[in-house]
C-alpha cells in the first residue's frame, strides 16, 4: 500500500485494506504511526482486551473522515503497523498461566503453597518486559524518524515501553490520564507490569513531571496516600468531585481549564476508555457506573490543544471484544490522532 492520496476520495466508502479507516497510507507516508499492543495478561476481572486492537481496526471503516476541530487531519497520514499475532499468541498463553495466580490469591493463598506457583509468576513477568522492550524498539524507531507515535492496547499495561521512549527524547513531559482507576498500585497480584500498576511504574520515570487524573472512581486507600503525598506532581480530579462542581453550577469549560493549567508543555495522553461512562464501553475489563461522557472527555483534549501545549504521543487502552466498544474506540482513537497534529503545527 503506497499514499494514493491524488485519487483520495474522504467522503467515500471506507476501504477495507489492512489500515486504520481504510486511509490510503503507509509506514513510509504517515504522520503517524500506531502500535497495536495485543496484550491482556494480567487483567484481574474481564478479559477481550487483547483483541480491542482488532475492534477498533474493524469498526474503524465505519467512520466519517470529516473532523469538526481538524477536518483535514487525515491527511497528515495515519498508519497502523500490523497487530503482532506473535504478541497476540503469547498473551493467549500466559493469560491461562495468569489465572492461577489470580485464583490462588482470590483464595487467600500463598503463592508459595503446592504447586509452588513462583516460577511461573516469574516468567509472566520476563513475559511482559519483553513485550515492553519490543514497544520501546518499535516507538523509539518511528520517533528517531520524525514520526509521531500512539499505542492501542490491550490492557492498561501495554504503553509503557512507549512512555520510557518519549523519556529518552523529551526531559520534562506531563501525563493526562483519562481512567476509572488510579492505576498506581506497586506490582499488583504480584504482576510488576499489571495493568493496575501502569501509572505507578511510569512516575518511576524522572522525565515525567506531572501526573493528572481526570474520571477517578475506583481506588484504593494506598493509592490516595500516594497521590495525597506525592507533592503535586501526582493532580487527581475524581468523578464525585467532578459531578459535585457541576452539580454546583461551575462549568465543564472551566473545570477542564484548571485541569490543564497543571499540565507542563509537552502532554502524553493516556485514555483508558472505562473512564468514560460504560454505556459507551460495557466490555471494557472493568467498568465502573459514572464516568465522563465522550463530548466531555474531547473538551478537555480541545482545551488542552487550544492552551497552546503539544500532545507529544497517546495511548487507548482497554477496549473490550465488542463491535460497539470497537465503534467507540475507534472514535477516540481518531480524535487523538486529528489533535496531535492540530497541536503540534
Amino acid at each position: 500500500m503506497t499514499n494514493q492520496l491524488p485519487d483520495y476520495n474522504p467522503s467515500g466508502v471506507g476501504e477495507i485494506n489492512g489500515n486504520l479507516f481504510g486511509l490510503p497510507f503507509d509506514y513510509e507516508s504517515a504522520n503517524l504511526i500506531v502500535f497495536a499492543v495485543p496484550w491482556e495478561v494480567t487483567v484481574s476481572y474481564g478479559a477481550g482486551t487483547a483483541n480491542g486492537p482488532q475492534r477498533i481496526l474493524d469498526a474503524s471503516t465505519q467512520l466519517d473522515l470529516f473532523d469538526f476541530d481538524n477536518p483535514d487531519g487525515w491527511k497528515q497520514g495515519i498508519f497502523l503497523v500490523e497487530i503482532p499475532q506473535d504478541i497476540l499468541e503469547k498473551n493467549n498463553y500466559y493469560r491461562t498461566l495468569a489465572a492461577q495466580i489470580i485464583e490462588r490469591l482470590a483464595e487467600g493463598k500463598p503463592l508459595t503453597d503446592v504447586p509452588d506457583l513462583t516460577p511461573i509468576l516469574t516468567e509472566i513477568n520476563q513475559a511482559s518486559l519483553q513485550v515492553n522492550q519490543w514497544l520501546f524498539t518499535q516507538s523509539q524507531a518511528a520517533i528517531n524518524q520524525g514520526k509521531q507515535v500512539a499505542v492501542i492496547g490491550g490492557d492498561h499495561s501495554s504503553p509503557l515501553g512507549f512512555l520510557q521512549a518519549l523519556a529518552t527524547k523529551y526531559s520534562d513531559y506531563g501525563i493526562l490520564h483519562i481512567d476509572a482507576h488510579a492505576d498506581l498500585r506497586d506490582a499488583y497480584e504480584g504482576f510488576e507490569f499489571s495493568h493496575a500498576s501502569i501509572m505507578f511504574n511510569a512516575v518511576k520515570l524522572p522525565q515525567i513531571s506531572k501526573l493528572v487524573q481526570v474520571g477517578l472512581r475506583d481506588i484504593s486507600h494506598d493509592e490516595v496516600q500516594m497521590i495525597d503525598q506525592s507533592h503535586g506532581r501526582i493532580v487527581a480530579y475524581y468523578d464525585p468531585a467532578i459531578k459535585q462542581k457541576l452539580y454546583a453550577g461551575i462549568t465543564w469549560i472551566e473545570i477542564c481549564r484548571e485541569i490543564i493549567n497543571h499540565l507542563p508543555e509537552y502532554v502524553y495522553i493516556s485514555f483508558d476508555i472505562d473512564g468514560l461512562d460504560p454505556k459507551l464501553c460495557p466490555n471494557t475489563g472493568t467498568p465502573v457506573a459514572g464516568g465522563l461522557e465522550l463530548e466531555q472527555a474531547f473538551c478537555i483534549l480541545r482545551e488542552l490543544v487550544n492552551s497552546g501545549r503539544k500532545i507529544i504521543g497517546f495511548d487507548v487502552c482497554e477496549v473490550g471484544d465488542a463491535e460497539w466498544d470497537g465503534n467507540v474506540g475507534a472514535r477516540v482513537v481518531y480524535k487523538l490522532a486529528n489533535f496531535i497534529e492540530l497541536s503540534q503545527r
